[in-house]
């Protein structure tokens, strides 16, 4: 049901079963998928293509104009996925000239306050607590859970299947499926319980967590660690995830373990 007290326009496309409440101003050249709830009070601007049975909650404002001096009023988008929940009063930014594009995967939950700067890419069944502050051009893997409050530079890198303590200032790029804390950002352990219940094996956590004792806990710098995991540990998805992550870095990862 589409409230008479909302200003849909002419010709965005509404999917079916759509629920947008009073007072929410969706513009031209907005898609949104079946099924899809839309509190009160929510904007949507050009270019936001919203999938199916998305939640977004009051206040939220997709597909705004980048904060950013450089933006000349380029063609650009903002692409959320299927599930999603956005909760109040978050703000997601379309892309630039660079991508073009600002990504939200499926089955994502954004909750109040979160701000996704432009050219950001986030993956599948992300979860992002109150008030994170994604800045331009980061990337977040599929599966990786951000703690309330925290900050994240851009262009950082944040792996699959990691978890960042809240209230952290994430200026380097963060591995998969570690934990994140401390001040600065420094390597916490392996997400061994959330890996768990995502259906890893214990053997396989047994070897991430052999890779990050190289990585990590031996002194060796990454080049010579990453030489040495090749060399002394057996080729898994999970190895090579860590490997390539590691070797594509470009503003470099966190920091080991500190005692």
């Amino acid at each position: 049901m589409i409230s008479k007290l909302s200003q849909v326009h002419e010709n965005a496309k509404v999917g079916e079963n759509v629920s947008i409440d009073p007072f929410s101003v969706i513009h031209e050249n907005v898609e949104i998928g079946d099924g899809t709830w839309i509190g009160s009070n929510v904007t949507i601007y050009p270019g936001a293509k919203i999938g199916k049975n998305c939640k977004i909650f009051p206040g939220a404002v997709i597909a705004g104009v980048p904060q950013d001096l450089k933006f000349q009023g380029e063609d650009s988008t903002v692409e959320i996925g299927n599930n999603t929940t956005i909760r109040e009063c978050v703000t997601v930014s379309r892309g630039t000239i660079d991508k073009r594009v600002t990504k939200i995967g499926s089955n994502c939950l954004l909750m109040a306050y979160v701000h996704i700067a432009h050219d950001c890419s986030v993956g599948d069944n992300v979860i992002i607590a109150n008030t994170v502050q994604v800045a331009g051009h980061v990337s977040i893997d599929d599966w990786a859970i951000i703690g309330g409050s925290s900050a994240i530079h851009q262009f950082v890198k944040i792996g699959m299947h990691s978890m960042i303590s809240g209230g952290s200032l994430v200026r380097k790029d963060v591995p998969p499926f570690t934990k994140a804390a401390r001040e600065p950002l420094s390597y916490a352990g392996v997400n061994s319980l959330g890996l768990r219940r995502r259906g890893f094996s214990n053997e396989s956590i047994s070897h991430i967590q052999e890779v990050y004792r190289y990585l990590f806990l031996n002194s060796l710098n990454n080049s010579r660690a990453l030489e040495e995991i090749e060399i002394n540990l057996p080729a898994t998805k999970e190895r090579d995830e860590i490997v390539n992550f590691i070797r594509s870095s470009e503003r470099g990862v966190m920091k080991g373990y500190i005692n």
